[in-house]
């Protein structure tokens, strides 16, 4: 997730989009750039870190001539974060300009064949083959539409560009597919982004910008056409109502909300280049290396611990691979034991959790093997790693992680599913339609799921307690599910694996203490309602997430798809929504709860 701006119009361009770049800095903030054409020559700014470095650089009387742009702030995918890989890139004759949002799936054998034709790349990252695509295509002699049209016809994944041309320096060219680009209508100056917040100030006139759509804006006009045919259409164009900070968050009350509802998005990126359609198979080219591991432990703290927790139960599973999950705080000071053919995963959402980062650099001083699973590319968890898996869960600015723990359960399911197959226990093409569809039903299922939370939160709005129950790989969902409660809700609550109930916790049960029960139509279903049975005959009210069919008679019953090993991800946003929704009602400040900080870098 980056964030993309373009202006053409009667102003200078430069105010403007740095303007736009820092109401989409939350977007993305590893590195920043700016492009924009003056007498007949491309002038492109960049800088690793913060906006305020590139507006240093931003010196030159010249910038304010130009009145056309294309600015970017930065959430890394491939290649570090530093100025080299910062957008713009520029084609080989540094004619073109252009940055992008997305993932390319294909960039490694654009690149390849781009490199047999002299071109040379400056940087790491995917979205170069793009623009040395375009320029290779004008260099043959096509017109900058058709070029534009046939380099998107060669794209494999998705993206959201913007683009300048020095031939044309009033005129910015777009498009996108499965990232978001919306274009602004101004009143002799239009507008182009990633995100609305971005021109708010200027118009609240936009379009919403479909796939596979490209547009072509100048100060006065504006075309949008197909990008397999190049025939125009007509777009309608709607009047926004959203204040700057609602804009932000997309039109939602908070951060959380927003990111929980990205997650179908999170689901398809996670995916994006390690499904091979064709062959049916998972690749991960990140462990290619590596041979199967015979043991794994995976270390992590907080909501990435119960990330791992949940993977135990699919790696035994799907790969027959026993599994330790050790909190970072505790492994970083117990006896270091580990067998010859173990692997060690540390997760964290940001790659810079300072008791994850000690436990890693305690293996590596030991010679252990450590695949990390982090975020955010260039952290110090990634670089320190021997091998690292990226997550692409884009920025989480919530301090409650939500959409972080959805893109490690993917992550994670991938690993266990590509060793399974390797060691002969399960043919991945089996389980690839059921993943490939997991974002859209997801998309579907949570805005019925979110009025069920809140539903449900105004009716137990009065708890001071809560138990979360689950069985198998349930268990940690039911230890997150109680977390995020606490987290922002401030409402005490205990997760529990259902069968130690009654080996102490049950003594707590009456009816003004309410059970959140996980109870999937699975094998432990049967298991589950006999323990709900033993709550229910002490007075305890109770909460069932569960399936139509599964016969459970409670108080609250929460239907989700039965989708075996997919479950999970339906259960997960549930128990979000439930503390979400619960901490809305109370008035708690959702975003930033209280004694809470979103990187515990500090031991």
């Amino acid at each position: 997730m980056c964030g993309i701006i373009g202006y053409t119009g009667h102003r200078p361009s430069v105010p403007v989009i740095i303007e736009g770049l820092k109401r989409l800095e939350y977007r993305g903030y590893d590195s920043a750039g700016i492009a924009f054409c003056v007498q007949n020559k491309l002038e492109v700014y960049k800088s690793e870190g913060k906006l305020h470095k590139l507006e240093e650089k931003l010196s030159s009387e010249g910038i304010f001539l130009a009145t056309t742009g294309i600015g970017h702030t930065r959430w890394a995918t491939h290649g570090l974060p530093t100025a080299q890989n910062a957008h713009p890139h520029l084609s080989q004759n540094k004619n073109i300009a252009l940055v992008h949002n997305g993932i390319i799936e294909n960039f490694a054998q654009l690149k390849k064949f781009l490199q047999t034709k002299g071109i040379e790349f400056k940087s790491d990252t995917d979205t170069e083959v793009i623009v040395q695509l375009l320029g290779y295509y004008r260099d043959q002699g096509d017109d900058i539409l058709t070029a534009l049209h046939k380099t998107l016809a060669q794209l494999e994944g998705s993206y959201a560009l913007a683009l300048i041309e020095c031939a044309s320096p009033n005129t910015i060219w777009a498009a996108r597919r499965s990232s978001p680009l919306v274009l602004g209508v101004g009143q002799g100056e239009n507008f182009v982004a990633s995100d609305i917040p971005a021109f708010l100030p200027y118009t609240r006139e936009v379009v919403f910008i479909e796939d596979n759509e490209i547009i072509q804006l100048e100060p006065q006009s504006y075309r949008i056409l197909k990008a397999d045919n190049l025939i125009e259409v007509d777009k309608k164009v709607t009047t926004i109502n959203w204040d700057l900070q609602a804009a932000q968050k997309g039109g939602y009350k908070h951060f959380m909300l927003k990111e929980i509802f990205e997650q179908p998005r999170v689901v398809a990126d996670c995916l994006s280049g390690r499904v091979d359609k064709v062959k049916q198979k998972i690749v991960i080219s990140e462990v290619e290396s590596l041979p199967v591991p015979g043991k794994i432990k995976i270390i992590a703290c907080g909501t990435s611990y119960h990330a791992g927790l949940w993977s135990r139960y699919l790696f035994g599973k799907l790969a027959a691979i026993p599994v330790e999950v050790e909190i970072a705080s505790e492994f970083r000071y117990a006896p270091l034991i580990l067998a010859e053919d173990e692997l060690v995963i540390v997760i964290s959402q940001s790659g810079e959790t300072a008791d994850t980062l000690a436990a890693l650099r305690r293996c590596k001083e030991n010679g252990i093997k450590v695949l990390g699973l982090c975020n955010v590319v260039g952290s110090s968890i990634a670089r320190e790693s021997d091998l690292v898996l990226y997550t692409q869960a884009g920025p989480e600015i919530s301090v409650a992680s939500t959409k972080a723990m959805c893109s490690q359960m993917i992550s994670l399911l991938l690993l266990a599913l590509f060793w399974g197959e390797q060691k002969g226990l399960v043919q991945t093409k089996d389980f690839i339609p059921d993943l490939l569809n997991l974002g859209e039903e997801l998309d579907q299922s949570l805005p019925v799921f979110r009025q069920k939370a809140k539903a449900l939160a105004q009716k137990y709005a009065w708890a001071k307690n809560f138990f979360y129950l689950g069985r198998g790989i349930c268990f940690p969902l039911a230890l997150e599910g109680a977390l995020k409660l606490k987290e922002i809700s401030y409402i005490h609550a205990e997760g529990y694996a259902a069968g130690e109930m009654k080996h102490g916790p049950i003594a707590l049960i009456d009816p003004k203490f309410p059970t959140f029960a996980l109870a999937p139509a699975d094998e432990l279903l049967p298991k589950v309602k006999s323990n709900l049975e033993e709550v229910q005959a002490r007075g305890g009210k109770i909460i069932a997430l569960s399936s139509v069919g599964a016969g459970l008679k409670v108080d609250d019953f929460w239907d989700i798809p039965a989708k075996e090993i997919f479950t999970s991800f339906f259960i997960l946003p549930c128990l979000q929504l439930f503390a979400y929704e619960m901490a809305v009602y109370l008035g708690k400040d959702v975003d930033q709860p209280r004694n809470l900080a979103k990187s515990v870098t500090v031991e």
